[in-house]
């Protein structure tokens, strides 16, 4: 009999695996942009395929965690994965580098859905929140790939070396951790997409995890082009690296600042942080004020996708697994807009102009939660027996 302690240990180091997988690939990015000499549109263009590769993905996913359990999509999808990746550092022409980044977000988005619903459904068997300690594990391994990266860039280590590296370990983990995970988690009911008026529970959500999709996808992709191109440092991860950091540090506190000051006044937090970062790196683009702002995005945007699916999973109308599908199409939908149009606006003005769009997300932020908590409350009132 495996333990719940047990079982949160090795789903932890899946979600420190993914965030360790995903910022190896984008610190990267900007190695790719100079080496295939891409401008900033034609490299907005490549990263159209990282959201279409989760749009591919999501009905699949969707299906394969409603119909079986979630830890053999999880490790298979995770080990695809690392092969995706390898492919992405030998990639030697654009149509290769293309195909690539669509099957690395194609597997993405199979075990990202599928840890997730590991996660709601051992939330369950703990009194305590747990659910923002698994996302903080995610950023800690998106540190840990950064870190990596930059020892690798200081020695100038070829990509194919470093993406090859690791995807053998983070496999080989992969492999190992799946015998400790959850079993028998299939949902009975709630498993199937109902097509009907959209259920404003979901729909707000949707929007909540759309904006913040924007936000921290743009600042995974765009990051290190800002301090290389605006900051104009040798060194291009610092504000990848300080970004995820104090996103990591947010994720563990998370926790405790719902249970302090609850879900609603949370998210002004997180809302606050992102406007007063981005507008903070904006004006003034230089390396210390751009890393405290960078720092404040991190912080902003960390709680909001761990918030969301935990209330996700409360949905009343769909099970855990299919709820948290429905609320992904919102968060790729984000993605699919977010870099690319960062891309086009920086080629049209400048990059820093083009970071507006993340401060407009944030400021969305703060009336569409809002309306999300009328909402829940409404109808827990219609539900009450009358005394």
């Amino acid at each position: 009999m495996i333990s719940n302690t047990k079982h949160r240990f090795f789903l932890s180091l899946f979600f420190f695996m993914s965030g360790l997988s995903f910022s190896t690939w984008a610190s990267r990015i900007p190695t790719i942009k100079t080496t295939f000499g891409f401008n900033e549109a034609e490299l907005g263009s490549i990263l159209l395929a990282l959201p279409i590769g989760s749009l591919l993905g999501l009905p699949i996913s969707g299906w394969l965690v409603s119909k079986y359990n979630s830890r053999g999509p999880l490790t298979l999808g995770y080990g695809l994965n690392m092969l995706a990746l390898t492919l992405i550092g030998f990639a030697h022409n654009t149509l290769s580098l293309v195909l690539a980044v669509v099957v690395f977000a194609f597997t993405t988005r199979i075990f990202n859905i599928s840890v997730n619903t590991q996660a709601l459904t051992l939330q369950k068997r703990f009194d305590k929140k747990i659910m923002g300690s698994f996302h903080g594990y995610w950023s800690m391994g998106g540190i840990a790939g950064i870190l990596l990266s930059t020892l690798l860039l200081s020695f100038n280590v070829p990509i194919q070396i470093h993406f090859t590296a690791v995807a053998i370990v983070m496999l080989s983990l992969s492999l190992y951790a799946y015998q400790y995970l959850l079993k028998g988690d299939r949902s009975e009911t709630g498993n199937k997409l109902i097509l009907s008026k959209p259920d404003p529970y979901i729909f707000y959500l949707g929007l909540v995890v759309f904006l913040c999709a924007i936000c921290e996808g743009g600042m995974f992709d765009w990051s290190g082009i800002y301090f290389q191109e605006i900051i104009k440092v040798e060194i291009f991860t610092y504000g990848y690296l300080i970004f995820m950091t104090f996103m990591a540090t947010s994720r563990f506190l998370s926790d405790f600042i719902v249970a302090r000051f609850g879900m609603p006044k949370t998210y002004i937090m997180s809302a606050s942080c992102i406007v007063s970062g981005i507008c903070l790196a904006i004006i003034f683009p230089y390396f210390w004020t751009a890393m405290v702002g960078f720092s404040l995005v991190g912080f902003g945007t960390a709680a909001v996708i761990p918030m969301s699916y935990a209330l996700a999973g409360a949905s009343k109308k769909y099970s855990a697994g299919m709820a948290i599908s429905i609320i992904a199409t919102y968060s790729i939908t984000g993605m699919l807009l977010g870099p690319p149009l960062i891309g086009y606006l920086a080629h049209a003005f400048n990059l820093r102009v083009s970071f507006v769009i993340f401060a407009l997300c944030g400021i969305l932020l703060i009336p569409i939660t809002q309306l999300f908590f009328k909402h829940q409350r409404l109808s827990d009132q219609s539900v009450k027996p009358l005394s």
